[in-house]
């Protein structure tokens, strides 16, 4: 599994991303242009440390990203029709995270082969990108096995 941001604009976002996707061992694509250097110290910021066990993937854009993305695309988006919770993830998934500011363009929702959206209350707009990507993260790996184990316990099973 792996996580995809299509052309972030917030750095902190995408430190704390960096950081989600480090400490579960995931590595995450970033389709640029980007809204900001790479190098911003607020990504770094929010990254902390982790950013150095981060396994990033940079594409030009979303064509050299699809040529190189093996297994399904799957769009995390507001405008999905099918729930998170319904949802059967594939361990080669890529979750695709829209920019903060203004999601995806349509070529992006029509060239992606799932789109999901998490259930909220009504009324409300959207998640945080940051706090959406661990919550469709964790329900993807949850769902494959595809948790880092944890030490000490790697050969132990819940028979």
């Amino acid at each position: 599994m792996r996580l995809a941001l299509y052309q972030p604009d917030i750095p902190q976002n995408t430190g704390t991303i960096l950081r989600l996707a480090a400490c579960l061992d995931v590595a995450v694509d970033i389709v640029e242009p980007c809204g900001f250097p790479l190098d911003d110290r607020r990504m770094r910021r929010a990254g902390m440390d982790y950013m150095d066990n981060a396994r990033l993937v940079r594409h030009p854009n979303w064509e050299a990203f699809r040529t190189k993305t093996p297994g399904r695309v799957i769009l995390m988006t507001t405008k999905a029709a099918t729930p998170l919770t319904d949802f059967r993830f594939d361990e080669n998934d890529t979750i695709v995270m829209g920019r903060e500011s203004a999601g995806v363009p349509d070529q992006i929702h029509n060239d992606a082969d799932a789109r999901i959206l998490i259930p909220m209350a009504v009324g409300r707009r959207s998640l945080n990108v940051a706090a959406a990507a661990a919550i469709a993260l964790g329900e993807g790996l949850r769902q494959t096995g595809g948790y880092p184990p944890i030490p000490g316990k790697e050969n132990e099973r819940d028979d």
